[in-house]
């Protein structure tokens, strides 16, 4: 590649990607404190059944905690 070549990569380059504005629109603190005080999500009947069922499975098969633990 030549030096022009070179130029006119960049100049395309800069005119497809125009630079960002870094700039912060607003404060996040308060929108991470909301999000942080907020409720966790409540477990469903299904969720209670699977945790029952490894349980269960755990308790059954002693050595299914390692299997469990293998496949996470």
């Amino acid at each position: 590649m030549t030096q022009g070549d070179d130029k006119e990569i960049q100049r395309l380059l800069k005119e497809v990607f125009p630079p960002a504005d870094r700039r912060l629109h607003r404060d996040l603190w308060p929108a991470m404190m909301r999000r942080l005080e907020a409720p966790g999500p409540a477990l469903s009947w299904y969720d209670g059944v699977l945790i029952a069922a490894v349980c269960g499975w755990v308790v059954y098969c002693p050595e299914g905690i390692l299997q469990l633990l293998y496949h996470l």
